[in-house]
Formats: C-alpha cells, sequence, structure tokens
C-alpha cells in the first residue's frame, strides 16, 4: 500500500518533520501507519454540529481499530437559519467554496494518505465533497445526524420544526397566531442538536451522500442524538482504512454512473433544490458536468416516492424508521433507474443493493412508495425555462398546491429581498401577484442567497395558492409553495429577470416547464439597450472575491 504520508515521515531528510510529528505525541511505531485526516465542522452555534466532536472521537477511534493514525482538523461553517433575512446570509454560499478551499490546502499540505470528512449542514456537506474531489485520496463521509421533530401542544397533530417558525412569525403579523403560541414553537421546535428534522438542504445533501456512495448507509436519516450514530462513525473510521487498502479514491465513487443515481434519488427524495445547485458543482468537479437539460430528464423519468416535510406532513425520522435511503434506491433499482455498475464504499452499488435485498425490508408503501405506486411518476423538482430563465430555474413542484402549478398575475418588483418582504408584511401584495426578487443571484447578491423568509411570509399571510414567487436567488430546503429559484442568467449579469417592469403578465407554468414574461420581444430589446449594470454591492472582501470569480445558478454557482 502506497502512502503519501512518507512524503513527512519516511528518510533522513525528514527528521524535521517527524519531529513535529513527536511535538504531537506521535510516536515512530505510529509514523509508519498511514495518517488519516479527520475533516470536522464542529462548533458552538450550528445545533447540527455542536454534536460532531462526539462523532469525530469515535471516527478516530474506528481509524485507530483499523490501523490509521487519525488527526483531526476544522473548518467553518455557516447556519443557514440564523443567517437568514439578515447581511448574514450573503456569506452562506460563499462558505461552501472556503471550506472545501480549506480542505484543499490542509489535506495537501499534509500530505495525508486518507480522509473522513464529519459535515452536517447545508453548504458544507457539498464543500467537504467539492475538496475531497480536489484532494483524490480514499474517503468517507459520516454527518452529525438530523434533530429529532418537535411536537405539537399535548402531542397530538404534525410535527414542527424550524419552518414552522418562520411560517409562525408571519401568521403573527397576519393575526392567525398569537405570540404565546409562536414562543411555544419558539421552545419546541428543535428539541435536540443536529440538522433541521425535515427534507431541507443539509439533510438533502446527507441522504445523497449515501446515493452517491461515499458514506455508509444510515449517513442521512440515523438521527443526532442515537447511539446508533456513534457506531455507524466508528464503521466510517474502519470503511475509510479498508478503502486505502483497497486503493478506492474519492473520483473513484463519484463517477458519472454515482452521479446520475444521486440526481434520481434526489428526484425521488423530493429534497431542497439547493441540491440542484450543489450537485452540478460536485459532477463538475468530478470531471462530469451536468446541465439543466440532463436535470430536467432526470425529473421527467424519475417517480416522486418521498414526501417529507415540508412536502408532506412526516418528519425525516419517519424515513429512517422504515430503513432509510437503502429502500429508497432500491425502489427506484426495480426500474431500472440505479447504475449498478458504480463503485460505492460498499463495494458496487449492484452489491450493495444485493446485500440490502438480502436483509432488509423493502418499501413500506406509506413513508416511502413503492415504484409502481408513486406520490407522483415523475420527480418532485422541475426545470423552467421560457424568455425569463433562457438558461433555466427550478422549483420544488411537489411542495406546489396543484392550483397554483399554473398561475398568471402582474408582476411586483424588488430589487432585494428585504424590499419583497417589506412589501409582503406590509399587506402590499395581494392574491394574483408575481413577486419578482432580483440582484439576489451568485453575482447580483452576491452570495445567491435564501428566500424562506419572504416564502415563508407568503404562506403565513395565507397567499400560497394564489400569489407566485420568482427569484435569481435561491430558496431553502424548507420552502414551500410556487416559489421558483436560480433564475438563469441573473439580474445582474443582464439576465432578462431584469427587465421585468411593475405590472407586466407573468406566467409561471409550472406543469408546462415554462417561465414566460408577457411582453413583446420589441419592447424586451427596447428595455435590453436602456438597462445598466448596478453598481456592485459589496466592494471589498470576501463577497467581492465570490462575485468577480462566481458561475451562474445554471452552472452550479461554481467558483474557478
Amino acid at each position: 500500500m502506497h502512502r503519501r504520508s512518507e512524503a513527512v515521515t519516511t528518510g533522513v531528510a525528514r527528521a524535521p518533520h517527524r519531529s513535529l510529528l513527536k511535538a504531537d505525541g506521535i510516536t515512530d511505531e505510529e509514523m509508519e501507519r498511514p495518517l488519516v485526516a479527520v475533516f470536522n465542522s464542529r462548533n458552538d452555534i450550528i445545533p447540527g454540529h455542536n454534536n460532531l466532536d462526539k462523532i469525530a472521537e469515535a471516527v478516530k477511534a474506528g481509524i485507530y481499530m483499523a490501523g490509521g493514525v487519525p488527526f483531526e482538523i476544522s473548518t467553518i461553517g455557516v447556519c443557514d437559519g440564523i443567517a437568514m433575512n439578515h447581511d448574514g446570509m450573503h456569506y452562506s454560499l460563499v462558505s461552501r467554496e472556503t471550506i472545501a478551499d480549506s480542505l484543499e490546502c490542509a489535506v495537501q499540505g499534509h500530505a495525508f494518505d486518507a480522509l473522513v470528512c464529519i459535515p452536517n449542514c447545508d453548504k458544507i456537506v457539498p464543500g467537504m465533497l467539492l475538496g475531497a474531489l480536489r484532494v483524490n485520496i480514499p474517503t468517507v463521509f459520516v454527518s452529525g445526524g438530523p434533530m429529532l421533530a418537535g411536537k405539537q401542544p399535548g402531542g397530538c397533530g404534525p410535527t414542527t420544526d424550524l419552518n414552522t417558525l418562520f411560517d409562525g412569525a408571519a401568521a403573527v403579523q397576519n393575526g392567525t397566531m398569537t405570540e404565546d403560541e409562536l414562543k411555544y414553537y419558539e421552545d419546541t421546535a428543535c428539541p435536540t442538536c443536529g440538522s433541521c428534522s425535515g427534507m431541507f438542504t443539509a439533510n438533502s445533501m446527507n441522504c445523497l451522500t449515501e446515493a452517491l456512495g461515499i458514506a455508509l448507509p444510515g449517513n442521512g436519516t440515523v438521527p443526532a442524538v442515537y447511539s446508533e450514530r456513534i457506531r455507524l462513525a466508528k464503521h466510517a473510521g474502519m470503511k475509510v482504512m479498508e478503502l486505502l487498502e483497497r486503493g478506492v479514491c474519492a473520483r473513484d465513487i463519484v463517477s458519472e454512473a454515482a452521479i446520475k443515481n444521486a440526481m434520481e434519488c434526489d428526484m425521488a427524495f423530493g429534497g431542497s433544490t439547493n441540491t440542484v445547485l450543489h450537485l452540478t458543482a460536485i459532477a463538475r468537479e468530478a470531471g462530469h458536468p451536468v446541465t439543466m437539460d440532463d436535470w430536467d430528464a432526470a425529473s421527467a423519468r424519475t417517480p416522486h416516492l418521498v414526501k417529507l416535510q415540508p412536502s408532506g406532513p412526516r418528519p425525516l425520522t419517519d424515513l429512517y424508521e422504515v430503513g432509510g435511503v437503502p429502500v429508497v434506491i432500491a425502489e427506484l433499482d426495480k426500474l431500472g433507474l440505479i447504475d449498478r455498475s458504480a463503485v460505492t464504499c460498499m463495494g458496487t452499488m449492484g452489491e450493495y443493493l444485493d446485500y440490502m435485498a438480502a436483509h432488509c425490508a423493502g418499501a413500506d408503501g406509506e413513508v416511502c412508495r413503492t415504484h409502481d405506486n408513486p406520490f407522483s411518476p415523475v420527480g418532485a423538482l422541475k426545470v423552467l425555462h421560457g424568455n425569463i430563465a433562457p438558461d433555466g430555474a427550478i422549483v420544488k413542484k411537489s411542495a406546489v398546491d396543484p392550483s397554483m402549478l399554473c398561475h398568471t398575475g402582474p408582476a411586483r418588483c424588488f430589487d432585494s429581498e428585504e424590499e419583497a418582504c417589506a412589501a409582503i408584511n406590509a399587506g402590499k401584495i395581494v392574491a394574483g401577484d408575481v413577486v419578482v426578487i432580483r440582484y439576489e443571484g451568485p453575482k447580483g447578491g452576491p452570495g445567491m442567497r435564501e428566500m424562506l423568509t419572504p416564502t415563508s411570509s407568503i404562506v403565513g399571510m395565507g397567499l400560497s395558492k394564489s400569489v407566485a414567487l420568482i427569484t435569481d436567488g435561491r430558496f431553502s430546503g424548507a420552502t414551500k409553495g410556487p416559489a421558483v429559484g436560480h433564475v438563469s442568467p441573473e439580474a445582474a449579469a443582464g439576465g432578462p429577470i431584469a427587465l421585468i417592469e411593475e405590472g407586466d403578465s407573468v406566467t409561471v407554468d409550472i406543469e408546462g416547464g415554462a417561465l414566460t414574461l408577457n411582453v413583446g420581444d420589441a419592447e424586451l430589446e427596447r428595455r435590453r439597450a436602456a438597462w445598466t449594470p448596478p453598481t456592485p454591492k459589496h466592494d471589498h472582501g470576501v463577497l467581492a472575491k465570490y462575485a468577480k470569480l462566481v458561475s451562474s445558478a445554471d452552472k452550479g454557482a461554481y467558483v474557478s
């Protein structure tokens, strides 16, 4: 077995390097073993991350049991819930690139032989995946797991989660909820550590690491507070040593076949629209780029099998109770939608599925529908094109009321999220409107802020079945309703969304996959000729640098 770490542990010239390792307490005997990075985003402020010290200790135990020497390394994270609807959200997507860069620097700078990544929330999972693909050494992911859901007063009714608070804040303003009721949810909706309990972005991405084959079964669904999560982390540490012995690296696993499998599972899960942004960037980093047309084709051929919050009433833990991600993959396999040749950390996908079929029950038919009785014969996410979004846009179709699958109304135009929220909360948005929020894309934001507050305000105001929203920004995985994001090209790049004027007729045809400004071509050309690029919102620091380097949303908002 070749060890990259011999570059720092072997030979007379490496005596200084060994001396520094001995300052860490490393023995001569340990220097003859593989050195394994345990890349951890543990911090005190993100609920999904403040238990990661325990996960890391378990991973390190597994590595040591299997003959490796673990070294824990830290990186940053941004909690999207805490960053929501203020200046902090500009930094959320930006952090994905910082995490990828920090992983690359730490792993390459110290010549590690293998890598275990311990993420949990939102941008941390894709950031670590991007970094892992760059360094391309044996890699296994193990997350901190989802939090348990909250409960209604008396324990009856649907479970609660963070989104209950965003919707509730608007309901208080609307007079349909009291502040005392909101306070109850504030105290109970996020009852444990872990990533927020619905199929939001964090849990969507953690489930997709299973579909990619770079995480062990259960990574996306075993609750954060269960001891099973600690055992899973130990097995992840042991598994990475097995991959090192076999010479299986990150790019061997995140192959073209694996990316296709993940796209199919994404459509079946009905998770966050952010997964389209992240998987597109991951596919590019892996050398197997995908387009919005590829996503559209995946949606057209893949049934929607799982309907968890916010698309449905169930928390993510319900999927755990019926077998987790493997049962979803197995149902898709019955339709021939899974590439069995894909390499995973458990062997080939075919070997993995055969093992699961022999040892696990199949889909229960309720939490995970069977392939012949889906919630919908097509995927939960839908790509839209049209003269507003020539390069595409995305919507979580599964979370849209059927009455809003095609909607035409007057445009209500806002050049920032704050302007839109002020208008919604002041009652200036009425039934029939199409809210347009622009200059919030990757460059224009900069940072492509999530728009959970305006979408939750629309829900809280009782307008989710009569008002649509389109933006060149993006949405939290908790968003529901006719909310179309990732409109490309973005306004700051001169995209047609910048040319919409107050009162213009706009058609959002989700069923037909079209996003149309009902204005003649000649008028649009006149407006285009008069348009001038906006002054950048940030002229210094990481946001200014990001705005200069970032690509459009349809290409994954990657930085190169």
